[in-house]
C-alpha cells in the first residue's frame, strides 16, 4: 500500500489547459482522507506552485520544484536546495549556442528571459506567475537553480547534442517537455529529491507511487515502488521504462481514473479503458 503519492504537473496531473480537473481534485482530497502523503514534483518554480496548492488544491503537500533543485515542507520551509555551479551557469548563459531557442534563467527570485514569449504565460494561468525581462548577460551566474531553452523539439535535439559536447558530465541535461530542454545541476533530478524527502519522512521509495510524462520524470518513476507513465508521455520515456504501466492521457484525467481504481478496487487488474 503506497504511503506517498508524487505527481508531475504539466502533462500529468493538469489538463492540457494547464488547469486542475474537478475529478482530479476530488481524487487528491480522497487520497488525503486515506492518510496518503501528497507531493508535487514539477519543473515549475516554487512561486508558481505555492498559490496553486494554497488556493486551489487546498491540501497539505510537499513541494519538489525546479525539477528537484528545491524541496519544501508543508509550511514552505526549504528542506533541500541545489544550484548550478557558477562556472556552468556562466558558460551556458554567455556562450554563443548555434540555436534560435530562447534562454530562460531561474533562481529563487523568479524566472528571467530577454525575449517576450506571451504564449508561455498560458501555462501559468492558475498562479499568474510569469517571466521578468532582463539583460541575461548582466545577470549573476551565482545561485542559479536551472537554465532552460524553449524551441520546437527538433531544434532542441540539435542543441542538446551541442550542450552534451560542451558540458559533458558536468551537468544534467534533459527534456522537461517536448519544447523545453533544461540544464540542471549534476545528479539533480526528481528521483533524488524524492529520495531525500522520503528519508526525511522515514519512508522508502518502495512506499511511493509516482506519475509522470516527460524525461525529467524518468528517475522518479524508475525508483519508486509503483511508477506510472501517462499515455501522452514522450516516446523516449516509454522506451526507456518499458517495464512500467502506461495509463490514460492527461486530457481525460487519467491520474484520477487510476487513483479511484486503486482506492476502491485494488484487487482488480487496472485498465485505462475500464
Amino acid at each position: 500500500m503506497a504511503r506517498l503519492a508524487a505527481f508531475d504537473m504539466d502533462g500529468t496531473l493538469l489538463l492540457p489547459t494547464h488547469r486542475l480537473g474537478t475529478e482530479t481534485l476530488a481524487s487528491l482530497h480522497a487520497l488525503h482522507q486515506r492518510d496518503v502523503t501528497l507531493a508535487f514534483a514539477t519543473g515549475r518554480h516554487l512561486l508558481d506552485m505555492q498559490p496553486v496548492v494554497r488556493e486551489q488544491i487546498t491540501l497539505p503537500a510537499w513541494l519538489i520544484t525546479g525539477n528537484g533543485t528545491r524541496v519544501h515542507d508543508l509550511d514552505g520551509k526549504q528542506l533541500y536546495g541545489c544550484d548550478l555551479p557558477p562556472s556552468i551557469a556562466e558558460e551556458v548563459i554567455h556562450r554563443h549556442w548555434q540555436t534560435p531557442a530562447t534562454i530562460h534563467i531561474f533562481n529563487d527570485e523568479g524566472w528571467f528571459t530577454d525575449k517576450p514569449l506571451p504564449w508561455v504565460r498560458e501555462a501559468h494561468v492558475m498562479s499568474g506567475f510569469h517571466y521578468q525581462l532582463r539583460d541575461l548577460q548582466r545577470m549573476s551566474a551565482h545561485e542559479v537553480t536551472k537554465i532552460c531553452f524553449i524551441a520546437p523539439h527538433e531544434t532542441l535535439c540539435l542543441l542538446k547534442t551541442e550542450l552534451d559536447a560542451a558540458l559533458g558530465e558536468r551537468a544534467n541535461i534533459c527534456f522537461s517537455a517536448w519544447d523545453c530542454l533544461e540544464v540542471l545541476p549534476l545528479d539533480c533530478h526528481k528521483g533524488a529529491a524524492l529520495a531525500r524527502l522520503c528519508q526525511h519522512l522515514s519512508l522508502s521509495l518502495a512506499d511511493c507511487m509516482a506519475f509522470g510524462d516527460a524525461m525529467n520524470d524518468r528517475e522518479m518513476l524508475d525508483r519508486v515502488g509503483n511508477g506510472f507513465i501517462m499515455g501522452n508521455a514522450m516516446p523516449q520515456l516509454k522506451a526507456e521504462l518499458p517495464h512500467l504501466p502506461v495509463i490514460g492521457r492527461c486530457e481525460t484525467q487519467a491520474v484520477s481514473h487510476y487513483l479511484n481504481h486503486w482506492m476502491t478496487t485494488p484487487h482488480l487488474d487496472y485498465s485505462p479503458e475500464c
